[in-house]
């Protein structure tokens, strides 16, 4: 139940637009409801898109193996706690001597399960390099579960067991990452952040404020049912958030398993001129305004396709280091719509991992002007 309105149905699309239908909600007000969302959630909401505030967030890190390097790291993060780092313990197979004792919390396999119930953002990693195996099943590890892994130097050895793309210092000791990630960088995701809560503002006021009642009566008239979807979709650092769009189906008993494909009978011809111009898409940028969302970023899948997926393509988790965007570099790039196979798939989240890896402010604008001039022409993919 959703503040007293009756259950949700789900309504089937494509992995960026799978969405659930609240019955009987026939207003705005429902983009601002969910069964999560209270008036104080609200207020909290506004006030992280005027502070900023998620620029700013602490992150969590266990470190895994031992060494003086370990400990500097250690002492890094007790010392520069203002910077956003949390030391909550360490992890080794044996005893360990020295400041890093006490903190000792378990062997190298416990780290894993703590990492998860603790939602970890980072591990860092000083096992010796003879250690390659379980470097790699640690690494492979925090990829499938949306945990930034860090390589640091051993007592004995210092060797990167992936390409360094990028390389960071904690006080001397260097730090190697497995990707470049621009909007690591705080100065980056003010910008991105700026843009978002600028754009959508305007398309709010200037454009959905008009034509919302217009949609709204076009998708009441189409068949019988609410104006808009919602469903939980996994946002940044595997954070869940209800994601809204139009209404573009009928009910039917499918909604909740099967996604849209071509000539899709229950999709309504109101639905379908919704989903050709991407106009289904509106409400999300109340999504983005909350910051839930970004206006640029990989599209966020249903929870079922992530539980599918995270296990068999490689990256797949990694898309979620950064926000879900209402459009993204896959989808301007001929990477929308159903994906029919895991070929499909394994290419879209290429693209999302690049987008993440490459990202500019300018990349931002090139794809979203590419997203409009796919909405005015002929996309194959949109259905």
């Amino acid at each position: 139940m959703i503040d007293g309105n009756p259950p949700l149905r789900m309504e089937a699309n494509d992995p960026g637009k799978l969405t659930a239908r609240p019955e009987g909600m026939g207003d705005l007000a429902a983009l601002l409801r969910s069964k999560r969302l209270s008036l104080q959630q609200v207020g909290s909401g506004l006030s992280k898109v005027l502070t900023l505030e998620p620029l700013t967030s602490v992150k969590d890190l266990i470190i895994v193996g031992e060494g003086p390097a370990a400990e500097e790291i250690f002492q890094y993060c007790q010392d520069q706690t203002v910077r956003g780092y949390r030391f909550r313990g360490l992890f080794n197979d044996q005893e360990v001597r020295g400041p890093l004792g006490a903190h000792r919390m378990g062997d190298v396999e416990a780290a894993k399960a703590f990492a998860v119930q603790n939602r970890i953002d980072i591990v860092y990693c000083a096992l010796p390099g003879t250690r390659r195996a379980d470097i790699t099943d640690l690494m492979e590890f925090c990829e499938r579960n949306t945990i930034r892994f860090r390589v640091i130097p051993s007592v004995d050895s210092f060797i990167p067991v992936v390409q360094t793309t990028d390389l960071e210092f904690h006080g001397s000791v260097p730090v190697s990452k497995l990707r470049r990630e621009p909007l690591d960088h705080r100065a980056n995701r003010a910008w991105k952040r700026t843009f978002d809560i600028v754009f959508s503002s305007l398309v709010i006021l200037l454009v959905f404020s008009w034509l919302f009642p217009i949609l709204a009566l076009l998708v009441k008239l189409s068949s019988p049912g609410p104006v808009f979807f919602r469903q939980q979709r996994l946002g940044r650092d595997n954070k869940e958030f209800a994601c809204w769009k139009f209404r573009s189906m009928r009910v039917n008993a499918e909604a909740d398993t099967k996604q849209a494909t071509k000539n899709d009978p229950r999709v309504t011809r109101v639905g379908a001129f919704l989903r050709k111009s991407n106009l289904d898409e509106m409400p999300q940028f109340f999504n983005v305004l909350m910051g839930q969302m970004s206006v640029v970023g990989p599209r966020p899948h249903p929870l079922r396709l992530n539980d599918q997926y995270r296990d068999i393509i490689d990256k797949y988790m990694v898309r979620h280091f950064v926000r879900p965007g209402i459009t993204g570099w896959a989808q301007v790039n001929g990477f929308r719509g159903e994906t029919r196979t895991p070929e499909l798939m394994e290419r879209r989240i290429e693209l999302d991992v690049w987008y993440l890896e490459n990202w500019s402010f300018w990349l931002d604008v090139r794809i979203v002007v590419k997203t409009v001039t796919n909405m005015l022409g002929k996309d194959p993919n949109a259905y």
